[in-house]
């Protein structure tokens, strides 16, 4: 690799600019993202940096660095770099991953959190030449981009199988094919024959022929989890799924897991694959209350649930497991009636009679096992790819300090 490293100050080698001030009112519809310290929190119709770019954290979140490919605004809590001199964009990224801790202890603020360029500018480093600078973000890239394309294909898992739940279930696509006289698009005859040709009327509207309404509380039962106290968290421990365990909008989040060590009953043990429903949100938004996720197996085969949250299992005798609850619980209809049984005065609940009192369309069970067995593959693919991406995340995460370095130089790789 041609050069050497040099010893120079970050101030040398890049500069950093204060973001631009632009308050919600100020901005117009657009496709331009505005880089907080926070990551992107909202878009704008002109640009004020252009890309590629490296965005710090300046106030808020000190310590937080984002690559951006595309012109972006870099808001004014934020610090943004305004010339590499020569030196490779995504490089400069990963360095500032590397600096991050110690770039996160250099708070110069009092009540909120902040960042001087003037304090990160003489910082002494080692500093690779281009070349080296581009081959080191090359391989260090390579893992973020497979680790970006297994995110956006568990997107695309997760709305083919939301997608095939609506058409079937709340659509009713293939019921209006058949009743047109035709084959439902995409679908083989043997599970085309599962549907029936015709409607008939129910309290909830024109429902397929054969199918009925039931409260959903025939079907399930909602038991509330472990009310936890703080002493009894811990680095290690029992895995204890919590409110922030969920999304919002529904879905697990793995970062999300707390670890317990105190004491808990046998009813509030969770295993991989139940459903689990948010009870409690802070505000009125309905971002979080009420939305499902299903519980992943990488936490083991043992895990307990907090009071935030419901575990949701089907009574006996009922035809819904896990998948179809989940996309029942995720559909509008549904949903709406679910947010009608949520109350209080700060804090918003959801009561167990909000999973018993909503109305629900029940297909056949042959119907639904049909769902279950594509919605099962779609999700097994789905974390596949998370435990894939944890792989990269810890190659990355092992490589970044080597090669940033110069411990590990490329061609010794």
């Amino acid at each position: 690799m041609e050069g050497e490293w040099i010893d120079t100050t970050i101030g040398e080698q890049i500069t950093l600019q204060r973001g631009i001030d632009i308050t919600k009112l100020e901005q117009r519809d657009g496709t331009v993202p505005v880089i907080s310290s926070g990551g992107v929190s909202s878009y704008h119709d002109t640009p004020a940096a252009s890309g590629p770019g490296v965005v710090l954290g300046r106030k808020g979140v000190v310590g937080s660095v984002y690559f951006v490919a595309s012109n972006y605004w870099p808001h004014d809590t934020t610090l943004w770099v305004k010339d590499f001199h020569g030196n490779d964009p995504r490089f400069v990224y990963y360095f500032f991953r590397w600096m991050a801790p110690r770039i996160a202890t250099m708070d110069v603020g009092s009540a909120n959190p902040t960042l001087n360029r003037n304090h990160v500018h003489p910082i002494e480093t080692r500093w690779p030449p281009v070349l080296e600078q581009r081959a080191i973000a090359h391989i260090l890239g390579a893992l973020d981009d497979k680790m970006e394309l297994n995110r956006r294909m568990n997107e695309t898992l997760e709305a083919i199988a939301r997608a095939i739940f609506k058409s079937w279930f709340v659509d009713f696509d293939p019921v209006r094919a058949k009743a047109a006289g035709r084959q439902p698009f995409g679908m083989d005859a043997e599970t085309a024959a599962l549907f029936p040709n015709s409607f008939q009327g129910s309290r909830l509207g024109n429902i397929p022929k054969g199918w009925t309404v039931a409260p959903l509380g025939d079907h399930v039962e909602g038991v509330k989890g472990l009310s936890y106290k703080g002493a009894g968290l811990s680095d290690c421990g029992i895995p204890l799924h919590n409110l922030n365990s969920v999304y919002e909008g529904g879905g697990y989040k793995d970062d999300g897991i707390k670890f317990y060590t105190g004491e808990y009953k046998p009813r509030h043990v969770l295993h991989p694959g139940d459903l689990i429903v948010t009870n409690t949100e802070q505000g009125f938004d309905f971002l979080l209350i009420g939305y499902p996720a299903i519980v992943p197996k990488r936490f083991g085969e043992f895990g307990l649930f907090t009071h935030h949250l419901f575990r949701v299992q089907s009574l006996p005798g009922s035809p819904l497991r896990a998948q179809v609850l989940y996309h029942m619980l995720m559909s509008p209809a549904l949903r709406d009636q679910v947010i009608a049984c949520t109350n209080g005065t700060t804090v918003n609940m959801l009561s167990s009679d909000g999973l018993r009192m909503p109305l629900l369309v029940l297909p056949p069970t042959q119907l639904i096992r049909r769902f279950e067995e594509i919605a099962d593959s779609l999700y097994l693919r789905s974390e596949t790819n998370k435990d894939k991406s944890r792989t990269l995340a810890a190659i990355r995460d092992a490589l970044l300090p080597k090669l940033i370095s110069g411990e590990i130089r490329v061609p010794n790789i």
